[in-house]
């Protein structure tokens, strides 16, 4: 609960400075955050052996929360398992020029989707052209740097190998384990690409781009590697909790150096820390990951033929919930009513948030059982 004790003890702080540059949804993730596992209401369970009953607080369920939907990550990444290939797996990262990145956040559900679109086009171009094939891809949009720097690109996870028609029939061609794509010729059609659809959608940015365009391409071996790294960053904010600590008006938070590898810490201001946070809430139903070409989920049928071809036993993925336990002895339980709230809307005024209200929301609900 340490990000929500620091949004709570620096509230009126925060307001001041930032209230003019929230979105809606940075407001809604806010409020969200505040209400989690205390004011979301709660469910009431009660156990099978010894019938007691225990009232459990309801999470907020928003993404931009890093207590919630932890487990979505794990079955995200569970399912792309299912898809993995016996080839060799490359890395295509896309990044923008930084004049651009102001463009991006006054434009951000329309310019993460040209964003996606252009990166895309640009690997299935150099697909078809290159390689005479097509590629199977899953996308990955990020916003945020190790230090929570807005920094929008995306990572593409890209199979090493392709769907190849000729006369009419279709057949699978592995690629040579360490090219792919040449980098440079990747980033100039990426560039174009984009820069076409910022002008066909009317979105005006700076044409005085000294900036670099880059598409990193790295191969990452059988793949399993890279998507549980991205699965990290899918549905549980963009911090993990156990790297911060607070101490007074200041923030300080740990992170990996990607040249490095080692352990560094930040400090900054608690409302600086925050807004550096919401900078990276998402558009409301903005899809952060996508899958293309024979990987996409209206080609199962596809998807099953390539693996057939290539020997791939598939097996069924095990659903794995672990089931509520009883407190007292352990035994099942079984949910008998919702008791759900609508969550309290403090931020949709910031300048004008009540601090008891606040510390009243913010109170989490202890767990109690009655028998």
């Amino acid at each position: 609960m340490q990000l929500k004790k620091i949004i709570a003890a620096h509230t009126e702080q925060f307001a001041a400075q930032y209230d003019t540059y929230l979105l809606p949804g940075q407001r809604r993730a806010l409020d969200a955050i505040l209400a989690c596992r205390s004011s979301c209401g709660e469910f009431v369970v009660e156990c099978e052996g010894c019938a007691t009953r225990t009232s459990i607080p309801l999470s907020c369920g928003h993404r931009a929360c890093p207590q919630c939907q932890i487990n979505l990550g794990g079955q995200w990444f569970d399912r792309q398992q299912q898809k993995l290939l016996p080839v060799n797996y490359f890395m295509v990262t896309f990044t923008i020029p930084a004049e651009l990145r102001k463009t991006a956040r006054h434009h951000q559900h329309i310019f993460y989707d040209l964003l996606f679109d252009a990166a895309a086009t640009a690997l299935k171009t150099m697909g078809a052209n290159n390689h005479g094939m097509k590629l199977g891809m899953t996308g990955v949009l990020h916003t945020h740097t190790r230090t929570l720097d807005y920094h929008p690109h995306v990572h593409f996870i890209v199979a090493g190998g392709g769907i190849v028609t000729k006369n009419k029939t279709k057949h699978w061609k592995t690629l040579d384990e360490n090219y792919l794509i040449n980098e440079f010729s990747l980033a100039k059609i990426f560039r174009g690409i984009l820069l076409k659809l910022l002008i066909d959608n009317s979105i005006t940015f700076s044409r005085k781009l000294k900036g670099q365009w880059v598409a990193h391409v790295k191969n990452i071996g059988r793949g399993e590697k890279a998507l549980r790294y991205l699965s990290r960053y899918l549905y549980r904010g963009v911090i993990n909790q156990n790297n911060i600590s607070a101490q007074g008006n200041d923030v300080s938070f740990s992170y990996e150096e990607s040249k490095t590898k080692q352990r560094k810490t930040k400090t900054l201001s608690a409302p600086h820390f925050i807004w550096k946070l919401m900078q990276h809430v998402l558009p409301r139903g903005f899809r952060r990951v996508r899958d293309y070409g024979f990987l996409h989920a209206n080609a199962k049928r596809l998807l099953l033929q390539v693996q057939l071809a290539l020997g791939v036993i598939v097996t069924a993925a095990a659903a794995v919930k672990k089931p509520l336990c009883c407190g007292v002895c352990k035994g099942i339980v079984k949910v008998v009513h919702v008791l759900a709230q609508k969550i309290p809307l403090l931020f949709r005024r910031p300048m004008k948030i009540n601090t008891e209200a606040v510390a009243t929301l913010c109170n989490t609900n202890t767990v109690a059982s009655t028998s």
